[in-house]
């Protein structure tokens, strides 16, 4: 693993988070490894650096702050609203750049005016890059899981279907290929003709009788793995999926849809014609949207370049509606400089009594510094 240090800007960075309206914490590098695993969404699953104590608990170097911040939120059983700031090491493999890494941030937490709260998340955000590159070109793309929902809701999809589709968003290749599966016919399984039966009548009892047959038949023992009933309704499950098949016209507007990229202050026009040309019904989340962008503009960010593109998610399991990063535009090749969202389910999954909506941001440093440098 790569040493890193923290930027020159650092310490300025600290102090102007910290001066929002924001309390400056303090959180452990060596954290619990399982809530992480459970909700941080298969990219950065798969990046994680893991070990386990002497008692055989796994932990892992922290590979973001969002989650321990709000863990410690609900350890401190703290009042909402509540906003905190954060500055430190990162540890994560990266495609580039080394495996540990700054990043500094605003977790704002109980606030129930969620436009407002989302406007001053990006608002802050961009501040940060600003004080530290204040020439830099930018552009900051923002999508809405909460209207990818809404979208799906309105096709009539079953909620598997639904389900599968909202865990996609933001995987461009793994999202096209559950399009092309609902507008093909899909092959039958390989399973044979008695279990086949089995399945296509939904017989979940018979089904799990069947197969722990076959496995102790096998010399597989029912208590080493899956349990038949759970293999029986995973497979029943997965043929109901199977069998649907959306028409060309429902594929169409779905494409439209995410075909949608647009400067924020048009995007709600956008899909208001979208859901009524389709007669979809987008309800409160068009609303929220909408009420977004008049907090957006009201925030003085109106002359920054922000885009809605429908089709862009971010790959972790906790968002629930606004995503967003912001990019350098001559500098394509470092990624996101800032990424943040909506997470209004977190909070809960993580023990909390009662709902506490919750957004915010990173900003990465490393890349920060870069741009920085670029502009001088």
């Amino acid at each position: 693993m790569t040493a890193s240090r923290a930027p020159a800007f650092s310490a300025e960075l600290a102090a102007l988070i910290a001066g929002r309206d924001a309390e400056l914490v303090d959180i452990p590098v060596i954290q619990p490894a399982d809530q992480f695993l459970d909700m941080a969404g298969e990219d950065l699953r798969r990046r994680i650096f893991l070990t386990e104590n002497e008692n055989g608990q796994s932990l892992c170097l922290r590979p973001e702050f969002t989650i321990p911040v709000c863990r410690n939120h609900i350890e401190r059983n703290a009042a909402t609203p509540k906003r905190y700031a954060y500055l430190g090491e990162v540890f994560r493999q990266r495609r580039e750049g080394g495996n540990e890494f700054f990043q500094a941030g605003i977790e704002d937490l109980g606030d129930a005016n969620r436009a407002r709260a989302d406007a001053r998340s990006l608002a802050d955000a961009i501040a940060s890059i600003r004080l530290v590159a204040p020439q830099a070109q930018l552009e900051t793309l923002l999508g809405d899981q909460a209207i990818f929902e809404a979208v799906l809701a309105s096709l009539g999809l079953p909620r598997g279907w639904q389900k599968k589709l909202a865990r996609a968003f933001g995987n461009h290749a793994q999202l096209n290929g559950l399009l092309a599966d609902l507008g093909s016919d899909r092959q039958k399984g390989t399973l044979p003709d008695r279990l086949a039966a089995l399945v296509e009548k939904g017989d979940e009892t018979a089904l799990a009788a069947e197969l722990e047959k076959d496995m102790q038949a096998a010399g597989i023992s029912p208590a080493s793995g899956r349990a038949p009933v759970e293999i029986a309704r995973r497979l029943i499950e997965k043929a109901s999926l199977a069998s649907v098949r959306l028409p060309v016209r429902t594929i169409a507007a779905l494409e439209e849809f995410l075909a949608i990229r647009v400067p924020l202050a048009e995007a709600a026009g956008y899909l208001l014609s979208f859901a009524r040309a389709n007669e979809f019904d987008l309800g409160l989340a068009l609303e929220q949207f909408e009420a977004r962008a008049v907090s957006v503009k009201e925030a003085g960010i109106g002359n920054e370049t922000i885009v809605y593109d429908a089709a862009f998610g971010r790959p972790i399991d906790y968002y629930t509606g606004l995503v967003y990063e912001t990019h350098a535009i001559d500098r394509p090749d470092l990624g996101a400089i800032v990424g943040g969202g909506r997470y209004d389910r977190l909070l809960t999954m993580l023990g909390a009594v009662g709902s506490i909506p919750g957004v915010g941001f990173s900003v990465w440093l490393d890349r920060l510094e870069e741009i920085a440098g670029d502009a001088q």
